[in-house]
C-alpha cells in the first residue's frame, strides 16, 4: 500500500529537528570555552573601570599575597602626593619615551625581536604601560605567551587612560620589596618619609631598584646601585620635554 507524501514528511520531520538541536560543543567544553573567553575579556573591562580616579587597582602579586595569607603593604596616594622627583626618575630609568609612544615602543621592540632571531641576549623593551598591564593582569617571568597578551593590554590601557593616570597607577602597584607595593609604602619603608618628600637621590634609588627590588634594596644600596642612581638622577634633572605629559 502506498504511503501518502504527508506521512513521509511527518516521519522525517522529528529527525531533522533533532539534528538541528544537536549541540556544536559538549556542555563541559562549552563552559570551558565561555570561561576562557571571560578571562580574556575581563582585563579590558577592568581597564575601562580603572580609568575612574576613585578606583584603586590591585596587582596580581598583591592578590597572590592575599591568597597565600602573607598580606602586603600598599597605601594608595594620588600622583599629586608623589614627589615629582620620583615621577621623573622612574620615567628616565624605565621608559624615556613614555610621553611619545602609544603604549609600546615599537623601535625598541623590533631590536629585541632581531636580537632573539640572531641568538643574542635580548635587552629589555618593556614600557611603563606594558609593565603596568603585566602587574595588574598577568604574571612575572619571561614567555612569548605572556608578552603576546601584554602588548594589546598595554595598547588598550594607553588608549583609555591619560598618561598621568597611567603613571599614577604604575607608581601605586609597582613592587619595591617583598610584600611592599606603591610609592608611599616604599618611601616610608626605605627612607622613613612620605612619597611627597622624596629627594632626588632617594627617588633615583627607588627607580633603579624597580627591575629587581628583591636584590636591589633602595634603602641599602650597593655601590653598583648607587652608581646607577647617579646616572638616573642626572637624566631626571635634564628630562625637560620628556615628562611634560604628566605635568599637573
Amino acid at each position: 500500500m502506498d504511503i501518502a507524501p504527508e506521512q513521509h514528511a511527518e516521519e522525517e520531520e522529528p529527525i531533522v529537528a533533532e539534528r538541528r538541536r544537536a549541540p556544536f560543543l559538549p556542555p563541559v567544553a562549552r563552559r570551558i570555552l565561555i570561561g576562557v573567553v571571560a578571562l580574556l575579556v575581563l582585563p579590558y573591562v577592568l581597564i575601562i573601570l580603572y580609568a575612574l580616579p576613585f578606583v584603586h587597582p590591585v596587582s596580581t602579586l598583591m592578590l597572590a599575597n592575599l591568597v597565600t595569607l602573607r598580606g602586603y603593604d600598599r597605601q594608595w596616594v594620588s600622583i599629586d602626593q608623589i614627589s615629582p622627583n620620583l615621577v621623573r626618575s622612574v620615567m628616565m630609568s624605565e621608559d624615556g619615551q613614555f610621553c611619545f609612544h602609544a603604549g609600546v615602543d615599537w623601535h625598541q621592540m623590533r631590536g629585541v625581536v632581531q636580537d632573539a632571531l640572531d641568538g643574542e641576549t635580548t635587552r629589555g623593551a618593556s614600557t611603563i604601560p606594558m609593565q603596568t598591564a603585566k602587574n595588574l593582569f598577568l604574571w612575572n617571568g619571561r614567555s612569548f605567551i605572556r608578552k603576546g597578551m601584554e602588548l594589546p593590554l598595554a595598547l588598550g590601557a594607553d588608549l583609555v587612560w591619560s598618561k598621568r593616570r597611567m603613571m599614577e597607577i604604575y607608581l601605586n602597584v609597582a613592587e619595591w620589596g617583598p610584600g611592599l607595593y606603591g610609592a608611599e609604602a616604599a618611601a616610608q619603608h626605605h627612607f622613613k618619609v612620605p612619597a611627597s618628600r622624596l629627594t632626588a637621590r632617594q627617588a633615583a634609588l627607588l627607580a633603579v631598584s624597580l627591575p629587581n627590588p628583591i636584590t636591589r634594596v633602595a634603602g641599602k644600596p650597593s655601590r653598583g646601585v648607587q652608581r646607577l642612581a647617579g646616572v638616573v638622577e642626572r637624566r631626571a634633572r635634564g628630562s625637560g620635554e620628556y615628562i611634560k605629559c604628566v605635568d599637573g
